[in-house]
């Protein structure tokens, strides 16, 4: 059953993001890729974005991180709107975006540099060799991009959004191009990173085992035209989970069977060409799978889909 918002739960106002009726059209003469998209993010959590191509998940993305404009709703970032670009907020993307005509030590120190102009030469050089020993490139600093693999470019990418230390991590799929054993070390990384600095991230993924070892909520996403975030799902898996022995949990499928049968069931929606459960303006639900009673929060009462028992 739907219950308000607790009262020990912090209010909208407080919270450190906050997107409120977030909506993008390309073309007045076409549907809205997404429309009412409104959700909070705390400081120090760690959210992964999951949904079916064309859905506007990058495109949310790049609205958090200034880099376009909705064409309703707004962002607020602390108690200031996002309007541009910042150091405060870190994007690794799909794509490397590295400058060319740079190693792979000078594309990180150019960022490095931004954020701390007072800082010496040798700082800046120690800096960012920490983060590119962090991504395993050591003996690859003085290559430019056209000598490195795309897994290798990637890496460089990721390690400029580190070096920088935003107080917001945005990233677009940022393992999709690396072997197994990279992401894992990079992952691993990432969350002892974030365990130690309480750094905030908005994460893309299409990797549902990724989404459940790294964050602590997941959102789940319609699909386009018109999508909204469906659901957010509480991951109740311990804090301190590791990759070696997550599967152990039988926690660990509930949520898993929980975020894929989610997926099937899109997908179907997909192939008939409808939205099945489309509730417009509606709040997300948000579930903890595994729990008898899952906490449910909405303020527009609306078809409840129940938790993984």
């Amino acid at each position: 059953m739907p219950t308000n918002t607790p009262a020990n739960q912090p209010d909208s106002a407080t919270k450190f993001i906050r997107v409120e009726s977030l909506s993008k059209r390309y073309r007045p003469d076409v549907p809205p890729v997404f429309e009412n998209v409104s959700f909070t993010i705390d400081q120090g959590d760690f959210v992964c974005v999951i949904g079916h191509s064309g859905c506007g998940k990058s495109t949310i993305l790049n609205v958090l991180a200034g880099l376009e404009e909705p064409t309703n709703g707004h962002v607020i970032m602390g108690n200031r709107e996002v309007s541009g670009p910042s150091l405060d907020r870190g994007v690794v993307f799909q794509g490397h975006a590295l400058m060319p005509w740079l190693t792979v030590e000078a594309n990180i120190a150019f960022a490095v540099r931004a954020r701390h102009p007072a800082w010496s030469r040798a700082q800046i050089a120690a800096h960012s060799l920490r983060f590119i020993e962090m991504v395993g490139l050591k003996g690859a600093e003085k290559k430019k991009p056209s000598e490195l693999s795309g897994g290798m470019k990637q890496r460089v990418g990721i390690a400029r959004a580190f070096a920088v230390e935003p107080k917001m991590l945005l990233l677009d799929e940022p393992f999709g191009a690396l072997d197994a054993l990279t992401r894992g070390v990079i992952q691993d990384e990432l969350l002892r990173i974030c365990a130690s600095t309480h750094q905030t991230v908005f994460m893309i993924t299409h990797d549902v085992d990724e989404a459940i070892l790294l964050s602590n909520k997941i959102m789940l996403m319609g699909n386009g035209p018109h999508a909204q975030i469906a659901e957010i799902v509480v991951n109740t898996l311990p804090a301190d989970r590791k990759r070696e022995t997550i599967h152990h949990d039988p926690q660990f499928y509930r949520i898993r069977n929980h975020l894929v049968d989610f997926l099937v069931r899109r997908s179907g929606d997909m192939k008939r060409g409808i939205e099945a459960g489309h509730i417009p303006g509606a709040v997300p639900r948000v579930v903890r799978p595994g729990l008898e009673e899952p906490h449910v929060i909405v303020r527009d009462p609306g078809p409840i889909i129940k938790a993984v028992a």
